[in-house]
């Protein structure tokens, strides 16, 4: 049994990450813990979270002792905490013989500059951010398989990445013309923390972030081309379901653009390749991505589909998947039952 312990446990990835490893058969919960001035601090999980009133599990309050500690007491540790404690924390967590999963954009990005830009503080952490690997679990197996720190990817970026690479990786887009991705998320996108802006009463559907999301430098970076990316926030709780229309190399066929999909994902058991476009139910509280497509030939533009649940391939399960690979097991030990 690998020892897991889990930083930031209180908010909605956090508390999914608990219950991902409660029910792996190879994963053991060692430790759940809060920022040190939390209000959840000294809590049991289950009250914050009513589906987790089973696992007894203390949310203790973080602390620089126990951070040292944890790096040689525990196999994993996951991260599912704001940047800045990520980025600040990572060479001391990172400094033993415990792997770390960071759920944070902190080591998501490789240019620095970039990074400052969309993040809004400098990247000092040089070292730690030259051996992380980015965690796209179905296109980096064999990087994050030698591993010792993990960059979880976005969510946004999980869901595009997975419906685009296909095609850039085949030469199939058209380099003259960027990809345009509309993309819509759940309210459990923007954290637990109470705002009137996320906030399920006042949430209709909305654009935001237009031309200047932090998850467009990320997708650009991991597709090797520039792309137009607009998130949405709509009224439900769980899940993405991103459009997205590319104009493709002159004289692709329908035949010829299945072809790359089912090749690419062949035996990749996460992604169902379905037979009509997907929505956020048929993925919500699962580790799928589901993905189709349809093309134009008379234009040469295709429009694909990718929809995942934000908070499990988004974020947790997916990060499930990059430990399932660390240690040798099926990428769906544990998230397929």
């Amino acid at each position: 049994m690998y020892k897991v312990a889990i930083i930031g446990a209180s908010g909605y990835t956090g508390a999914q990450l608990v219950q991902l490893v409660q029910q792996h058969p190879s994963l053991t919960l060692a430790g759940t813990y809060v920022s040190e001035n939390s209000a959840d601090a000294g809590k049991n999980i289950g009250a914050l979270h009513g589906n987790l009133a089973h696992v007894d599990a203390t949310l203790t309050p973080i602390s620089n002792e126990i951070l040292v500690a944890l790096t040689s007491q525990v196999d994993f540790i996951f991260l599912a905490t704001p940047h800045e404690a990520s980025h600040d924390w990572m060479p001391t967590l990172s400094s033993g013989r415990a792997k770390v999963l960071d759920l944070s954009g902190a080591f998501r990005l490789k240019d620095t500059a970039v990074f400052e830009q969309f993040y809004g503080f400098a990247h000092t952490q040089k070292n730690s951010l030259d051996v992380s690997v980015y965690g796209l679990a179905e296109w980096h197996e064999d990087k994050i398989a030698n591993a010792s720190v993990i960059a979880v990817p976005g969510c946004y970026p999980t869901a595009s990445l997975t419906a685009l690479k296909p095609l850039a990786e085949n030469g199939l887009l058209d380099a003259n013309v960027r990809p345009v991705i509309n993309a819509v998320s759940g309210v459990s996108g923007a954290g637990r923390k109470a705002s009137l802006t996320t906030s399920f009463f006042e949430v209709s559907l909305h654009a935001y972030g237009v031309l200047g999301h932090r998850h467009t430098p990320e997708i650009e970076a991991y597709l090797g081309t520039p792309v137009i990316f607009t998130p949405h926030l709509g009224n439900f709780k769980r899940g993405i379901l991103a459009t997205i229309t590319v104009k493709l190399a002159p004289n692709v066929s329908q035949s010829q653009l299945d072809a790359v999909y089912q090749d690419a994902y062949n035996g990749k058991p996460i992604v169902r390749l379905r037979d009509s476009f997907p929505k956020i139910d048929d993925v919500a509280h699962t580790p799928f991505v589901d993905l189709h497509w349809k093309l134009d030939e008379a234009s040469g533009y295709a429009v694909v589909t990718a929809a995942i649940d934000n908070v499990m391939k988004g974020a947790a399960s997916q990060a499930i998947q990059c430990l399932n690979i660390m240690t040798k097991q099926p990428v769906e030990t544990g998230l397929v039952l």
